[in-house]
């Protein structure tokens, strides 16, 4: 794959650059240190990413027509270098082996990989059978995983705030999402479109982890990265879609800065117009759909939203209130003007969206 043939060239992190800038001014060097080596990794990979946007760049391996409906995964050690991908350590259909770490993040892409082939028919995240890629145990203490617009990146974390990034499904499951825009609306990652762009990432890690352990739109926790904060922390994830703003509140990481609503929405020129921040506004928004309609989320709620993002009448550019419309009629179409058409018109009204 070549990655100049018309792609934004984004380079997306599951920490927001905001939390790292909070913990890179605090005075103890065991969390200001790795926050700022990562804010310093992340830099030179979106500088990174925009150069082999221009001047194109090969991935690992070539998409292909697809393997029967079966992922073609492979995951490599970059040895705490950010030499990618690194040495190959684990291929497709073979054994687990003794890192832990290598185990999750194969598993992580074959939970992503069912998700979208047995709920939504996809073939991979292109749509066309493309093999995933993943390194693990990039850089030291690196607090971050990312999708660099060909392949997966995991961080082993600083032990301090941070855990290993391939321990919540959810955030492999976000990532790659990022990749599957990428091939379908490929959302402008900047303001409103770029928290959609966050959102659905969010949305889709979130129906992988459910869809993973079976659950119901009622037991889910809709936690965003539940597991990843070590245990001195005051929190339970990096983002809640059900309760917005809720997910930590910490002497040293800080209050979670997410809007529910409108109401809350940040203007702000840091972290691509608040990407991370107002991408809770359409998360909620999703949840309550799903906890509207119950059952399974996937199903009706992860249906309509992911008929929006492949419908192709996503504009890259959208708003929240395009994207508002777009579920509504998506509803409408699918299920008619029943409970689904309800439950969506009543959901970006409460988070202040308007959908006329």
């Amino acid at each position: 794959m070549t990655t100049n043939g018309g792609f934004e060239p984004v380079f997306c992190t599951i920490v927001p650059p905001h939390v790292l800038d909070q913990l890179a001014q605090q005075d103890d060097p065991a969390v200001s240190g790795p926050a700022r080596a990562s804010l310093e990794h992340d830099a030179y990979q979106r500088t990174h990413r925009r150069l082999t946007t221009v001047i194109g760049a090969t991935a690992l391996a070539a998409p292909g027509a697809g393997d029967g409906g079966r992922p073609r995964r492979t995951i490599y050690d970059a040895g705490h270098t950010q030499n990618l991908p690194g040495s190959e350590v684990r291929a497709e259909g073979s054994e687990p082996g003794q890192d832990a770490t290598v185990n999750r993040a194969y598993n992580g892409l074959g939970a992503t990989f069912e998700l979208y082939r047995k709920v939504y028919g996809r073939d991979s995240i292109d749509g066309q059978g493309l093999p995933l890629d993943a390194s693990v145990h990039f850089g030291e203490n690196y607090d971050n995983a990312f999708w660099n617009g060909e392949q997966m990146v995991f961080g082993d974390g600083d032990n301090e705030i941070f855990l290993d990034f391939t321990i919540p499904v959810d955030v492999i499951g976000h990532e790659l999402t990022h990749g599957v825009t990428q091939y379908t609306a490929n959302l402008t990652y900047f303001g409103q479109p770029g928290a959609l762009n966050e959102s659905l990432s969010d949305v889709f890690g979130s129906l992988i982890k459910q869809y993973a352990l079976g659950q119901t739109a009622a037991e889910a926790d809709w936690l965003i990265g539940a597991g990843l904060l070590a245990p001195r922390v005051t929190g339970v994830a990096l983002r809640s879609m059900k309760a917005p703003g809720t997910a930590y509140d910490d002497d040293v990481l800080g209050k979670d800065p997410q809007p529910a609503t409108m109401d809350g929405y940040v203007r702000t020129g840091r972290d691509n117009g608040g990407v991370h921040l107002n991408s809770g506004i359409p998360n909620h928004a999703f949840y309550l759909v799903a906890a509207e309609l119950g059952g399974h989320a996937w199903e009706r709620a992860g249906q309509i939203w992911y008929d929006v993002l492949t419908g192709g009448k996503l504009r890259k550019d959208a708003s929240f209130a395009d994207f508002a419309k777009l579920t509504a009629a998506a509803a409408k179409a699918r299920y008619g003007e029943g409970t689904e058409s309800q439950a969506v018109l009543k959901a970006w009204e409460q988070v202040k969206v308007h959908t006329k």
